[in-house]
Parts: structure tokens; sequence; C-alpha cells
């Protein structure tokens, strides 16, 4: 029997690339010393599936930054403002493109599909020339090889490619990205006759996109696209590996007669229904890739229920015909369990990371060849018993108030133009008002003072000092920029959702638990592993502090029920909006502790709201309407006077407004700026907007400090949709990862473009 892993996280065990990547940037390791970093960690992860007996390991899932952005490279597909002339791409060409440089903004970053991780928009036009322009997947191939280690390279499949990208700027919106079809098969067949003469037996396309709703226009593009290949691949295993929902009807037919392919993946744990697909219909003859593990969650997988699945797939595919696999690529959970010498040994016992995941697949690939390991199974079974009857997982108390939930909508008592009124005559704020997302740049310093505390180093007392002494700094840096509603820059916060879960009960968390986000970026997801509540206030002692500090109205942060449920690994036991609906009454309770602590404005960040949509359009509403509701619960018992706000990041919002409108925020703070003020399209297209709203004037992702001009020109073209008296001007996102010399000048400009076009505005009065 025998097993495959769709992709592996890349970051390494202790975030070895992201402090390579870091140190590059910064200018203190040479490409020579990046690129050492990244070969020792390619060969280990490789050598790591060879000594856990995986047959397929996949090659090329590596990246320095991105894997779309890694496709655009190999295709050549640079956009012009990068000036690139041609030749193999370089590293300065590449992290331009990911992350802007002085003088040109990044390209476009955005959600990949439901996930936490951000891929690169490729800009993508008639006039795109296509050349081949990246070797990697080939050098990756061989670099391996020269190990003894045989690889399955993997492409982001063409026609993914195309439906992920974007018209560049400049292209008319209605231009059919598929139409460059043509244009780029050439490439991939070059890439694909360069891996056979290098002696591949097997190659991966990701095609997740099949998973979405298609037309047939799409569909078709597939049938095209894989019958023009087909010469070139003849000769190679082709696998085309699908993942993270179900596979409509119509996609599983197209793809099961696609020309030239030898083999399927699918994802058995988010697409539970194409289990019926493949039973009722699997073409004979072809492997079936089946992804029975979880690569998506960090809990320990139930070898039993996975090895009767697989042992009734048999039946379907035929035993030589049956491939164990993850469900996903591995990016998405944690990297090895090893590195947890915190957790305690119950909850360790209910887990498994990526590494520990190779080895449950190789363990059920050897069970169904008859040669299953007795004892690794029984300690399975064993943890899994004891996750279900485990005491720190029920809360009656909980249970019962979560379930009281379900008769009413939770809505606040008036409307939000009645609000908005009562709270400007509390706040009595100028128009256009300024304000920044909540977090301020976290300093080496401050890094040290919270990683002391942690060690208990230093005192709780020397802590507190050192933590208000850094918001007092916060506060008078914002009151000298004139900012009308401030923050206190979270200084005390490691990370937006592990700060409240560590302050809430049924939340576990991990030392080593990173997982990529964005390029460097990564995160450290709480484990969520019972009920959920709130024993003590978590935020009201600081936000209380910084109002103490100023006159001017002082936001109270707060992450939101979704988000905190989207970026944690949630327990998979009961439904996610149950869970969803005990941590909105934990968070409501925080709210209500915040007003009566005298705090008038709330913010009550949703920022992963869009992100959790289901992929597929008929499972939209049900999501939204948990979603939704979780949000409202959190403030609907506030007084009108109390101003709610919420943020949200890096996201298409066209398709959900009506949602975002339905979650009754006062106000609403959302990225704008590097999706080139998509957002703004919405408003142009008539939909009617009463609550307050600031789309991002400048993008925090990158160091480039925007002019006043510039941030002048982004407001009035939000003036030309949006009502002055709704209008609030503010960054993308919080200022965490920036520098201080990078956010006081992009705030000085900020202010000043605002305050010009007050002036302006009230000499046209």
């Amino acid at each position: 029997m025998a097993s495959h892993i769709v992709g592996y996280p890349r970051m390494g065990p202790k975030r070895e690339l992201k402090f390579a990547l870091e140190s590059f940037w910064d200018g203190k390791s040479s490409a020579e010393d990046l690129e050492k970093v990244a070969t020792d960690l390619r060969s280990s992860i490789w050598k790591q599936m060879s000594g856990a007996g995986i047959k397929y390991i996949p090659s090329n899932t590596f990246s320095y930054y991105d894997q779309v952005l890694d496709t655009t490279a190999m295709l050549g597909a640079v956009p012009e403002r990068y000036s690139w002339t041609g030749g193999e791409i370089g590293l300065s060409t590449y992290f331009s493109m990911a992350r802007g440089n002085a003088t040109v903004p990044a390209m476009e970053m955005t959600k990949w599909f439901d996930t936490n991780y951000h891929f690169i928009v490729p800009e993508l036009g008639p006039s795109t020339k296509f050349s081949y322009a990246s070797h990697k997947a080939v050098s990756e191939y061989k670099e391996a090889k020269a190990l003894g280690i045989d690889t399955v390279p993997v492409l982001v499949g063409p026609v993914s490619y195309l439906l992920l990208s974007k018209p560049a700027k400049g292209v008319e919106k209605s231009f059919s990205l598929l139409s460059l079809l043509g244009s780029i098969l050439p490439i991939y067949k070059e890439v694909v006759a360069e891996l056979k003469a290098a002696g591949a037996s097997w190659i991966q396309f990701d095609e997740p996109t099949l998973v979405k709703d298609l037309g047939a226009h799409e569909l078709a593009a597939f049938s095209s696209a894989y019958a023009e290949l087909e010469s070139t691949l003849s000769g190679l295993n082709v696998l085309i590996e699908t993942y993270f929902a179900d596979i409509p009807a119509e996609s599983y037919k197209t793809l099961t007669s696609l020309s030239g392919v030898t083999a399927y993946g699918f994802d058995l744990i988010r697409g539970a229904k194409t289990l019926d697909l493949i039973r009722s219909s699997f073409p004979s003859g072809k492997y079936l890739f089946a992804g029975v593990v979880d690569g998506r969650n960090i809990w320990a997988d139930d070898l039993a229920a996975s090895l009767s699945t697989l042992q009734s797939l048999e039946a379907v595919a035929g035993k030589d015909k049956l491939v164990v696999s993850t469900s996903c690529s591995l990016m998405h959970t944690a990297v090895d369990l090893i590195n947890e010498t915190k957790l305690d040994d119950e909850i360790k016992s209910w887990l498994a990371f990526a590494a520990q995941k190779v080895v449950e697949v190789n363990a059920l690939a050897k069970a169904l060849a008859g040669q299953k390991d007795e004892a690794y199974f029984a300690a399975n079974a064993a943890a899994l018993a004891s996750r279900k009857s485990s005491p720190r997982v029920t809360n009656e108390e909980v249970q019962k108030a979560a379930a009281a939930l379900k008769g009413s909508d939770h809505r606040r008592a008036t409307n939000v133009s009645a609000r908005l009124d009562a709270q400007q005559k509390k706040l009595n704020l100028p128009v256009l008002p300024t304000t920044t997302i909540g977090s301020f740049p976290q300093t080496v310093e401050l890094r040290r003072v919270r990683r002391e505390y942690k060690a208990k180093k230093i005192s709780e007392e020397e802590y507190i000092s050192a933590i208000k002494e850094e918001i007092n700094k916060v506060v008078k840096i914002q009151e000298e920029l004139d900012i009308d509603v401030l923050v206190h820059g979270e200084p005390e916060r490691n990370d937006m959702v592990e700060y409240f879960g560590e302050q809430l009960s049924g939340f576990a968390f991990t030392a080593n638990g990173w997982v990529q986000s964005y390029g460097s970026r990564c995160v450290k997801p709480p484990i969520i592993y019972g009920d959920v509540s709130r024993p003590n206030p978590m935020t009201v002692f600081w936000s209380k502090t910084a109002q103490s500090m100023t006159s001017r109205p002082m936001k109270g942060m707060l992450t939101g029920p979704v988000t905190i449920l989207n970026w944690s690994f949630v327990r998979n036991d009961q439904p996610r909006f149950e869970t969803c609906y005990q941590i909105a009454l934990a968070i409501k309770k925080e709210v209500e502790d915040l007003e009566a602590a005298g705090i008038q404005v709330i913010q009550i960040d949703e920022a992963a709201l869009r992100e959790g949509l289901p992929l597929r359009k008929s499972e939209h509403a049900f999501y939204l309407d948990w979603a939704v509701h979780s949000f409202r619960i959190t403030n609907c018992g506030v007084q009108d006077t109390t101003q709610i706000h919420t943020h949200m990041c890096y996201s298409n919002f066209n398709d959900i407004i009506h949602s975002i409108i339905d979650m009754d925020a006062d106000v609403i703070t959302i990225e704008n700026s590097r999706s080139d003020e998509k957002l703004l399209s919405v408003f142009r297209e008539g939909v009617k907007y009463g609550a307050g709203i600031g789309p991002g004037v400048y993008d925090i992702h990158s160091p480039r400090i925007p002019s006043t001009e510039e941030i002048a020109d982004r407001v009035n073209k939000m003036l030309a949709v949006l009502d002055t008296n709704i209008l609030w001007v503010n960054p993308d996102c919080g200022l965490k990862t920036r520098k201080y010399t990078e956010v006081k000048p992009a705030l000085t400009n900020m202010v000043s473009a605002t305050k010009l076009i007050r002036t302006q505005l009230a000499s046209a009065k």
C-alpha cells in the first residue's frame, strides 16, 4: 500500500526560514546564507518523509514566499512596474513583487481559499508576455534526487492559476483570464519536459478551484488544458489534487474524464460527500489518492475510522490503486509535536502535527497492506477515548447558556443612524474622524519585557510599569499627531487571538505551533479543546489605564468570536457554530465590563469573518447567519451612546456586503488599499450603507510611506461614493509589524491629508 503527502510546512520546526528571510531583507545576511537555510530545510523534510516510509514525497512545495508567486515567476508574468528585463527571475524581483520596494507597491495579497494563508495574486492581461523564467520546480526535483529521494514535483495547475488571477491595472474587469490558457501551456510543457528528462515518473498538479462552483465554460477549460498537455505528459503518472471541500458532481465528472491523467486526489475530511461520488462512479484503472488525514487541524486521526473508510474504498479503486494521503497540504498545520515541552501529557496525546501526520499516513497504508502496528493503533484508540471522556472538555453551564441563544437574533434596540447621532453628541468628533486599527509597533524592547515577564525574570510590578510607560508613549504620539480616536497600542499582547485565548478556559497553547500566514509572517493558533468561558475580565485594566492618560476617546480593543474561531485550531467533536456562540458569550461579558469602566468606543475585530466563508455558495447562508449572529451577541446589550467598531482585513467583501451591514456595527474599518479600492465599487453600484466606514487609506504591509497627496487622493475617491458624515480615515490594518520610522511619517501624512480635505469641505460649504 502506498502513502502520499500533498505538501509540507516550509518555515521549519523553529521558524528557521522566517529568521533567514528577515535577516536577508534587513541586509544582515547574503543570498547564499538564505539559500543554505532553505537547502537544509528541504533536505530534512524529504529525508523525514522518506524515513517514515512515504512513497510519494512532494517537491517544489517549498517557497521563499508563496507557491502562486513561484508560478508567476515560472511563467515570467512579472508586472511591468518591477522593470524586470528577462532571464531567470532573481530574488530581488521576486521579493519586490511580494513586498513592494522603495519605488513601487507590492502585488495584491489575498486569502488562499478559506484558510488563513495568503497568496500573491497574479496580475494578467492581453499584453502579458509569458516566458519560462524560473526553473525552481526542476532544480528542486534534481536536488532531492541527488539525496537519493525520488519526489513528485508539484505545480499549481494552469487552470487554477488563471482562475486565481486578476486582470492587471488598466485591463477591462471583464477580461477573460482563461483566454490566456494558450499562452501559458507552452511553458507548462517546457517544465514537464524538463522534469521528465530529469527522471520524474510522477507529477502533481494542484487544481483546488475544482471544488468551487464553476460554470461550464470554466470546466471546459480543464478539459482543453489537459488535452493540450496530454502528449507532453505521456510516460508520466499525472495526479490532479483537489482539496478544502466537496467536489461538485459536474466538476467530478470533468476531473475523472481528463485526458492524460492517471490519479485524482480528494479531501475526504472537508469533502465527506465526495465519498458518495467515488463510490458510485470511480473510473477503473485510475489511482485514488484518499485524503483521510486532516491537513488543516492538529487532532490525532481516528485511525480505526480512517482504516474502515480506506477499506471500503479498496473495493472501489482496487488494492494497488488506492493511495493513503492527507486531505490537503500540511502547511496549514503546526510542524512537529516533539518541540512542545510545555503542553500537558493528556492534551498532547490528543494531537498530531505535520510530522506526526506523516507517520499516521504511513501507519494507515501499512495497516491496509496487512501490516497493522497494533500497539500504535491501540495507543491512538486510548487517546481518543480519553479525549471523549475528559472532564476538562465539558462545562454544563456553558453548554446551557449557548443552547439558550438559538431563539433570539440579538440586535441593539435602536437603528444605527439614531445611535450615531447619540454617539456624536457624546464624542463630539470632527468630520472625517481619524483613528488607527489598534496595534502600534512591537519593538525589540517591548518583546523582551514580555518574554522576561513570562519567564518570571521580572516581577509583575516591573512588567505593569513597563507596559504603562509604553501605553503612555503611544498615547502621547497620537495626541501629537492629532489623531481623534486613540488606541492603547496593545503592547501587552503577543497576538490578537492568543492573547484572549490565554485568558479564556477551554484553550491550550503551544510553544512552537507556528503556521505560515504570508511571507515570513507566522501565527501560533491556540487549540480550542473544550467548552469556552471567561473566568475574569481580560482587557479592562489596560483600557481604563489608557483612557486615564487622555481626554480623547480611547478604543477598547477586542477580537471577535468568529475571528478567534477561524484563527484557532478548533475542536472537531461539535459543530463550529456551537463553539463560536460560546466564545461570543465570553466576549459579551468583556464588552459590558468595558462599558461599565467608562470606555465609550469598543472595537470588536472580525478580521477573519470573510475567510471562514465556505467555498460553495450553497453553504454561504448558513455560515453567514451564525457568524453575523455571533458578532451581534457580543454587543447587543450596550447603550446607544457606546460606539461599536469592527475591523476586517484582506478579503473580497463585495459578495457579503449585506451580511456586513447585518452585523449592525456603528463603524467598520476595512482593508482597501492593496486591492485597488475594489471595495468602493460596491457603493458605486448603489449599496446603501448608513453606518460609519473607514476604508484603509494606505497599505501597512509594505514599508513604503505614502505622501499626503496620495492619501488625500484616496480619501477624495472615497468621498465620491460615500457620505462625508460616515467616512473615517485610518490605515489598512494594525501597525504592529512596522517600525516607528515608518509609522510616524505615514500617520503624519494621513492626518495632514484629512485636515486638508476638511478645509476644502468647509470652504465648499
